[in-house]
């Protein structure tokens, strides 16, 4: 199954999609597999990653994202596919993936649009 990352409630807000969401519904229907966006969830909103370093990336996304208690039987024993837009130093990735193991998820792989650069980086 596929799981994109949630976006955060204000960012949604004010763009009117989430892109990891468009983007796994794109993969889903070219792969023939089921997408759901309400697996995964965000506790609380966080400042945008783009402008932090690789540890202020880690913190802020550490302990944000959770599963949701109803969608705990649909994750166990399943091989996810993770979708984000874009994958810098991988923290959303690897905090939203510790998340579906622990909800029960047999595996879970990621799958990017593109990959960042931090500044400073050669």
């Amino acid at each position: 199954m596929i799981v994109p990352v949630p976006l955060a409630v204000e960012k949604f807000k004010s763009r009117g999609f989430n892109q990891a969401y468009l983007l796994a519904l794109e993969v889903g229907k070219y792969f023939g597999l089921s997408v759901d966006n309400r697996v995964l969830q965000r506790a609380v909103d966080t400042v945008s990653q783009s402008k932090l370093s690789p540890e202020e990336r880690r913190k802020n996304v550490s302990n944000i994202f959770y599963c949701e208690p109803d969608k705990l039987g649909v994750v166990e024993d399943k091989e996810i596919l993770l979708i984000d837009d874009i994958y810098t130093t991988g923290a959303t990735v690897n905090e939203c993936a510790k998340v579906l193991l622990r909800a029960g998820a047999e595996s879970v792989s990621a799958l990017t649009l593109a990959t960042g650069r931090q500044r400073g980086d050669n």
